[in-house]
């Protein structure tokens, strides 16, 4: 899907209804519904680990927020099936669930598609 021109108003919007982390400032740092890690300064960036953007999640819908999430650039959202497809994840690898991250990091998990 071709990225779209949504304001900024919509775009941080969105980015305020992605996951939260609570070891990471929200207002820098959330978390697709892959798990993917975002940067909001990162929006729109194709080259970026930390890049999102916005998918519609209805096909048909209108563009409001209800039909809008934040998905990282390697993650989207298959209208068809009404769900996740899932390429990055974050890469919590030999942390221990107590632990902290000390920086976000993600990890491709399946191919990236078009």
């Amino acid at each position: 899907m071709s990225e779209m021109a949504f304001s900024e108003k919509l775009v941080q919007e969105v980015w305020e209804r992605a996951r939260a982390s609570t070891d990471q400032d929200p207002s820098v740092w959330r978390l697709d519904e892959c798990g993917a890690w975002m940067r909001r300064e990162h929006y729109g960036r194709e080259n970026s680990e930390f890049g999102w953007k916005v998918e519609i999640t209805s096909a048909g819908g209108p563009e409001t927020i209800e039909n809008l999430r934040a998905f990282n650039m390697g993650n989207a959202f298959d209208r068809a099936q009404g769900s996740a497809k899932c390429c990055v994840l974050a890469d919590r690898v030999d942390q221990h669930p107590w632990e902290h991250a000390s920086a976000p990091r993600n990890r491709d998990v399946g191919p990236h598609h078009p």
